[in-house]
């Protein structure tokens, strides 16, 4: 297994944050039918393959994931990519 760890600093407010998280979300589910939940600040995401959470924090969010054997392989394209949808969603 293979950990991804980002916190990504943001200025938006909370409730705007949430949104783009929320949109965030929907692109996974229909891109890599993901399963998602909300727990308080915490959006749950897994599907076979993957595990993780996005941590909504003051002025930024967290993202950890562990990834499966496959996804392993495919770490720093799936860390950049999880940067650049931050960065177009969050600034």
């Amino acid at each position: 297994m293979s950990t991804i760890d980002i916190q990504h600093a943001h200025s938006l407010s909370d409730d705007k944050a949430r949104t783009a998280i929320t949109e965030v979300a929907e692109k996974l589910q229909e891109r890599f039918d993901v399963v998602t939940r909300w727990e308080g600040a915490v959006l749950h995401f897994n599907r076979s393959g993957v595990d993780g959470a996005i941590e909504l924090l003051p002025g930024a969010v967290r993202v950890k994931a562990e990834l499966g054997f496959l996804l392993s392989a495919m770490k720093g394209m799936v860390e950049s990519e999880i940067q650049r949808v931050l960065t177009d969603k969050l600034g």
